[in-house]
C-alpha cells in the first residue's frame, strides 16, 4: 500500500478522535482557550478531514501512476508480440 494512503487513514482517525473528544469536552482539545466552543473543534476536525481526503486522493493518483508504469514496462519486455513470418 502507498505510504500516503496509510498516513491519510491515520489523519482520518485523528480527525474522528478530535471531533468526538471535542464535542464531548471542548476544553480537552482547545487547552489555550478560557471558554472554548464546539464550533472551533468542528472546524479543526473539518480541516483534518480535508487534509486526509487530499492525501488519500494523491496517494491513489501515485498508485495508479505506478501501476501504469509497471504495466508499460511489462508490455515492452514481452517478446513474441509480433507474428513471425512463415515464408
Amino acid at each position: 500500500m502507498n505510504t500516503l494512503i496509510y498516513y491519510a487513514f491515520n489523519v482520518f482517525v485523528l480527525c474522528l478522535i478530535v471531533l468526538a473528544v471535542g464535542m464531548y469536552k471542548p476544553k480537552w482539545i482547545l487547552l489555550w482557550m478560557d471558554k472554548p466552543g464546539r464550533l472551533p473543534v468542528a472546524m479543526i476536525a473539518g480541516v483534518l478531514f480535508m487534509i486526509a481526503a487530499v492525501m488519500f486522493g494523491e496517494g491513489n493518483k501515485q498508485l495508479q501512476q505506478e501501476k501504469a508504469q509497471l504495466n508499460k514496462q511489462q508490455t515492452t519486455q514481452q517478446p513474441g508480440a509480433e507474428v513471425p513470418d512463415l515464408h
